[in-house]
C-alpha cells in the first residue's frame, strides 16, 4: 500500500503477486495488483486480478470500480461501460460507501510524459456542473493541471433558446476548461462544443488539447 501511494507500483505489483502465488484467492490482493497495473497501463493484467477479485466478492463497490479502470486500460469498453451501469445503480441504491461517492475513476491513459487521470462525477458537480475532470500528473504523480468538461445552467439556458429542437432531445452545450494545481491560478476556456456527455468523445477533444497547447493551464 505504501509503494502504491508513493508512485512505485512496479515495485508494488511485484510485491502483490508474491501474495498471490500463496494466497491466489486473496481478495485484497488482486484487488491492489489489479490497481497497480492499471497504474502501469498493463490492461489485460489489471483484468485478470480484477475479474478474479470479483469472482471472489462480487457485491463490493471497490471492485467494481477497479473493473472500470482495468477494462478501459485493455481497451475493452463494452465492458467497462457495462460496470459503469453497475456502479450507476449501486450508487442510487447500493451500500452507503457507493451511495456517498461523488464519482470514480474511469481510466489512467498517457499523454506524452504525462499521465492523466480521467473521473465520472454520478452527477454534475459543483456550481459549473462538472460531468467529466482529467487530472494531468507527471511521471512521480505530482498533479499539473485539471481539464474540466462542464454544462451550467445560465450557459445552458441561453444556448437552449439558441437551439430548441436540439435541447428539446436532451443535447447541452459544454466547455472545456483548465486550470493549472496552483489555487491561484486563472481559468482558461479551451473549447465549447454541443451534443450528450460522451465520454469516448471528449477524451479525444481532451487528449488533443493536451497534445497541441501543452498540459498547463
Amino acid at each position: 500500500m505504501a509503494e502504491l501511494k508513493t508512485n512505485q507500483a512496479r515495485k508494488a505489483l511485484i510485491d502483490f503477486q508474491q501474495v498471490l502465488q500463496t494466497d491466489p484467492n486473496n481478495i485484497a490482493a488482486n484487488l491492489l495488483a489489479s490497481t497497480a497495473a492499471v497504474e502501469l497501463f498493463q490492461g489485460q493484467l489489471a483484468v485478470q486480478y480484477a475479474e478474479k477479485a470479483k469472482q471472489l466478492d462480487p457485491r463490493n463497490w471497490k471492485i467494481h470500480t477497479t473493473l472500470v479502470a482495468a477494462y478501459s486500460a485493455a481497451g475493452m469498453t463494452q465492458q467497462r461501460d457495462q460496470e459503469r451501469a453497475i456502479l450507476e445503480q449501486l450508487h442510487n441504491t447500493g451500500a452507503p460507501d457507493a451511495r456517498q461517492a461523488t464519482g470514480f475513476l474511469v481510466e489512467m491513459f498517457p499523454v506524452g510524459a504525462y499521465r492523466v487521470d480521467a473521473v465520472e462525477y454520478f452527477e454534475p458537480l459543483g456550481k459549473f456542473h462538472t460531468y467529466y475532470r482529467f487530472l494531468v500528473r507527471q511521471a512521480d504523480g505530482h498533479r499539473v493541471c485539471e481539464v474540466d468538461v462542464q454544462s451550467d445552467d445560465f450557459d445552458q439556458k441561453s444556448w437552449a433558446e439558441a437551439h430548441p429542437a436540439e435541447a428539446a432531445s436532451g443535447n447541452r452545450q459544454f466547455q472545456i476548461t483548465g486550470r493549472g494545481d496552483d489555487s491561484n491560478s486563472n481559468s482558461v476556456d479551451y473549447r465549447m462544443f454541443s451534443g450528450k456527455p460522451d465520454y469516448d468523445n471528449i477524451r479525444v477533444m481532451v487528449v488533443e488539447i493536451l497534445r497541441t497547447r501543452g498540459p498547463t493551464a
